[in-house]
């Protein structure tokens, strides 16, 4: 008997892909010292970024709610989420993560979040994104077709 799976079969949990990057920003700034000080001003804007991407969750956790749908990548969605922070982008959460991978660690005096954030974003489309994608198209058809073509996948 075959068993129909109704989730996006992800490769990493997001979160935990996001710890990872954190992570290894941490041991490079710890190993490979870089001459490069980050004066008070940008530890405070990555405090920023980081409160921004941390918003940006919040704001998506609450159109997620509204829509009575999953924010689980691994569970079943019952809606695509379009209103809110989703009418222009359809990665808000995944964008904060990015916000934060860059703001913590510059909130910290350390750099390296920055030249991470693009192997995050790469990594989060292969593993992740590209994965959603293909089970939204897969259930909803020209709905999510429909959505996807009228909002950028990042911004």
């Amino acid at each position: 008997m075959s068993e129909h799976k109704d989730h996006a079969s992800v490769k990493i949990h997001p979160p935990v892909l996001l710890v990872i990057h954190i992570f290894i920003a941490w041991l490079l700034g710890r190993f490979i010292a870089l001459p490069i000080v980050v004066s008070p001003l940008f530890k405070s804007i990555g405090l920023g970024l980081a409160g921004i991407g941390f918003l940006l969750g919040l704001l998506s956790l609450y159109a997620f709610t509204k829509a009575r749908t999953t924010l689980n990548p691994h569970g079943s969605v019952r809606a695509i989420v379009s209103s809110g922070v989703y009418r222009f982008t359809r990665n808000p959460i995944y964008l904060g993560m990015v916000f934060m991978l860059i703001g913590f660690p510059l909130a910290f005096g350390n750099v390296w979040g920055i030249p991470l954030a693009p192997v995050f974003i790469l990594l989060m489309n292969k593993l992740v994104i590209e994965h959603e994608e293909a089970y939204l198209e897969k259930k909803f058809g020209e709905a999510y077709t429909g959505y996807r073509s009228r909002v950028r996948r990042w911004l």
